[in-house]
């Protein structure tokens, strides 16, 4: 039984003085979950039920906003039953899913910062063609690129290490991510070299291409009156905000497993707690601060519940 334990379940060894602060990680990790739910679908909900938000610039945000709401649910729920628990293991297979979840929803965000972009960039430098070109069927084939691209890069990778061999079953983290590499008897040159590929295809070309529209769109900006200036100003500045913010953590996660050998357990607790944390909670705060329109209905909406 126990080798049958070994074999199937991975220890999840990332915690830091679980026993005495287990009570204490939970509540700050249920209300963090909490208010992530709340705030992204208090978005959602606006875009959703005001006919003038019904444009592709916020329907790629409240696509952008449910994606965050899927990645937190991803690692939450079992991150919550962990520090319940006295023993944190997860299923192999089960490891291998979160992996997948986890890696296909971060890249549908650079997707979808992607597509932002480009509805930024038609609406700013081509504003005649912009009904022409962002139709509902673009917006549609974007919407659905930036979740099956990636959810099928990722699929890939996560089925080529299926049947590879575990000679280590203890993970040096608090959710299944890339530091399941070093639980393998041997690396595969092929598997790394897939990886590498699907990062540059899913996360450093949308991002090459999302800085390279910007650019492309102040420079306009920079030249024209300064209405369009206003408009570039107040749409794109969010964009890149979050774009500043994901990046910062996708380096914080590639990060991870580089320096894995001597790296504090706080400290790496405290970057792993980052990635699952801040984004989602920063991004509605973002659009909801920084989209006019947005505030202008977010206020009303807490006008309403106040008066009642």
């Amino acid at each position: 039984m126990a080798v049958r334990l070994n074999v199937t379940y991975i220890i999840l060894d990332g915690h830091v003085e679980l026993q005495r602060y287990r009570y204490l990680y939970f509540l700050i990790m249920l209300t963090a979950y909490i208010l992530i739910i709340c705030f992204n679908a208090s978005i959602v909900f606006l875009i959703v039920i005001h006919k003038n938000l019904h444009e592709p610039m916020y329907i790629f945000i409240a696509a952008l906003l449910i994606n965050s709401v899927l990645f937190s649910t991803n690692i939450y729920p079992k991150l919550l039953i962990d520090f319940l628990s006295e023993k944190q293991i997860i299923c192999y297979q089960a490891c291998l899913f979160q992996v997948f979840a986890y890696y296909s929803l971060s890249s549908s965000e650079f997707l979808l910062l992607a597509a932002m972009a480009y509805d930024r960039y038609v609406s700013i430098c081509k504003p005649l063609q912009y009904p022409t070109i962002m139709r509902k069927t673009t917006v549609s084939i974007l919407l659905i690129l930036a979740w099956l691209v990636p959810a099928c890069h990722v699929a890939v990778a996560v089925g080529l290490n299926i049947k590879r061999k575990l000679c280590k079953f203890i993970l040096r983290g608090i959710f299944c991510n890339n530091s399941i590499t070093k639980l393998y008897c041997f690396s595969s040159v092929a598997i790394s070299l897939y990886g590498v590929a699907v990062v540059f295809n899913i996360a450093l070309f949308p991002m090459l291409f999302i800085l390279f529209t910007y650019a492309k769109i102040l420079t306009i900006a920079y030249r024209s009156c300064g209405e369009v200036r206003k408009k570039a100003t107040q749409t794109c500045l969010p964009h890149l905000l979050v774009l500043i913010n994901y990046s910062c953590l996708l380096f914080y996660d590639m990060a991870i497993v580089r320096v894995e050998s001597g790296f504090p357990k706080i400290a790496r607790l405290v970057m792993i707690l980052q990635i699952v944390t801040f984004n989602p909670l920063c991004n509605p705060i973002i659009y909801g601060l920084k989209m006019k329109e947005i505030s202008t209905h977010l206020r009303s909406l807490f006008c309403q519940v106040k008066v009642q």
